[in-house]
């Protein structure tokens, strides 16, 4: 038991060294930085509308066409990331399955481009 707990020793060393590190780096910031907080600085961030006290207020429906097109493009290229490194071992049928793959996110985005979609008024 005891061998078995000295190959723990690094990672508590790592853990106590990285809490110790965030307590010291958070009190410098409290005792260094200037306080200055103001009603902007203290008022909740509203997903860039004004702060409002009504929660039934209705939010434009472009706010959240915007932010689901954000997330659905986004998401895709976290594809490319994998398949880039495992290009050299998947050959030229995982190269066309990207390909097309591509191409029909490209068709979805000029479409989406098209309708007018990401224009903001």
């Amino acid at each position: 038991m005891n061998e078995l707990l000295r190959e723990y020793l690094p990672v508590l060393i790592f853990i106590i060294v990285a809490a110790g590190l965030s307590g010291i780096m958070v009190i410098a910031s409290l005792v260094l930085a200037r306080q200055k907080p103001d009603s902007e600085k203290l008022s909740p961030y509203e997903c860039g509308f004004e702060a409002f006290d009504d929660a039934r207020r209705q939010f434009d429906v472009r706010f959240y066409l915007v932010s689901i097109l954000f997330i659905i493009f986004d998401l895709e290229v976290a594809f490319l990331f994998p398949w880039a490194v495992s290009l050299s071992n998947i050959g030229m049928f995982g190269f066309w399955s990207m390909m097309i793959f591509l191409g029909v996110l490209t068709i979805g985005f000029i479409y989406e481009w098209k309708k007018g979609a990401l224009e903001w008024e």
